[in-house]
């Protein structure tokens, strides 16, 4: 049973990180693919107001896109704490704790910080650099 129980945390770990990365893929694509159709906006927001209010629902778009994705990565930080914590207390039961550095945890939620920041940076570069070209 131990070994079955550990298989199903190790791929709930598996399509965790697979979630994450689709998360960030998704919100670097899309900051940059508004940063692009916003600054290609520019010129033409100084004299219509449609493409002005264009730029601003694209805005709005990248806002609310980032928030979910920071949401759906501090969830799945959460998540993969809950499981690794499962594994390190099977692993001490089992007497083979000894193998797994406690300090992985650690390390993870420092990655996870820097995926967030990544995603922050480049959804205000998103949002300021057509407004600055305007």
């Amino acid at each position: 049973m131990i070994e079955h129980v550990h298989k199903h945390i190790t791929t709930e770990l598996q399509q965790n990180t697979k979630t994450d990365i689709i998360f960030i893929l998704a919100a670097i694509i899309l900051n940059l693919i508004g940063l692009a159709v916003n600054s290609g906006f520019t010129e033409k927001s100084r004299t219509e107001n449609s493409f002005l209010v264009a730029m601003f629902l694209f805005v709005v778009l990248i806002v609310i896109v980032n928030i979910v994705v920071i949401f759906g990565l501090r969830k799945g930080q959460q998540t993969r704490s809950m499981l690794i914590n499962g594994l390190i207390k099977m692993y001490k039961d089992q007497d083979v704790d000894k193998y797994y550095d406690n300090s992985l945890l650690e390390n993870y939620n420092i990655r996870y910080n820097l995926f967030i920041t990544v995603v922050v940076l480049t959804g205000i570069i998103a949002i300021l650099v057509p407004f600055i070209i305007r």
